[in-house]
């Protein structure tokens, strides 16, 4: 009756365990500035990022440490988070380290740094469960794309006006419930009504590939760490036609 007995693991700190997964992570740079850097992101690390930052400006370029140490550290992240390593908690803290990293390397040049392309995002109307969506949100951001995001519980006519607005290469939506994921062909069919023929990537616990591809502009985004290269193809000029084939065929 020893399982009655063993109070070893009541008081366990999970995610300390998880740390030690973290601290195995593979190695970003064989640069040691640049390692520390991507360190930095992978471990969710906001009281050293500064200071590591700072050394690093101090002989290579903004560029440079933002491209091989920053972005780097997120796309380690987003390899851990594929493989059931990180969690929510963990890509959110790096996405904000990331986030700050690339403010302080903004400073350094001077000006913010060139965005690929914009994407927006969002939360389906009726649904609060952005979770799907905070994690594209950090994995576009880490990709260099300019995150429009919009919320949860985003009105069909709000998504809609923000691409006219913006003029995204892609749109996102996230959906839990089966009964909010129906403002997706609502969109999707104003879209089409403005000649707004943009790729419409639907995702979230509700969405089924069959949903998806049952309206035109719709992509099923099966895994959120598809996002970045799903706007990489967006941006080089794939339709939604072909990229669902690619995706989703």
């Amino acid at each position: 009756m020893k399982y009655l007995t063993d109070s070893s693991k009541i008081f366990t700190r999970f995610d300390i365990n998880i740390e030690v997964a973290r601290r195995e992570a593979r190695k970003i740079s064989a640069d040691e500035l640049l390692q520390k850097v991507g360190d930095c992101v992978v471990e969710g690390d906001e009281e050293k990022i500064e200071d590591v930052l700072k050394e690093a400006l101090k002989t290579k370029s903004p560029l440079e440490v933002t491209n091989e140490g920053l972005i780097a550290g997120m796309n380690e992240v987003s390899c851990l988070w594929d493989e059931g390593v990180y969690f929510l908690p963990q890509v959110i803290l790096s996405s904000d380290v990331m986030i700050t990293g690339i403010g302080l390397c903004e400073e350094k040049m001077g000006k913010s740094m060139e965005k690929k392309a914009k994407v927006v995002t969002h939360t389906a109307e009726g649904d609060i469960h952005d979770i799907g969506q905070v994690i594209v949100n950090a994995l576009l951001n880490a990709g260099g794309f300019e995150v429009i995001n919009l919320g949860a519980d985003v009105p069909v006519d709000e998504v809609v006006d923000a691409c006219k607005i913006h003029k995204p290469v892609m749109l996102t939506g996230t959906a839990l419930m089966t009964t909010t994921m129906t403002a997706f062909p609502k969109i999707a069919a104003k879209l089409k009504q403005l000649n707004l023929n943009i790729p419409f990537v639907c995702g979230g616990g509700a969405v089924s590939e069959e949903y998806v591809t049952s309206f035109d502009l719709g992509i099923w985004g099966k895994e959120a760490s598809q996002a970045a290269a799903m706007a990489e193809d967006a941006m080089n000029g794939a339709g939604w036609s072909e990229m669902r084939a690619k995706w989703n065929g």
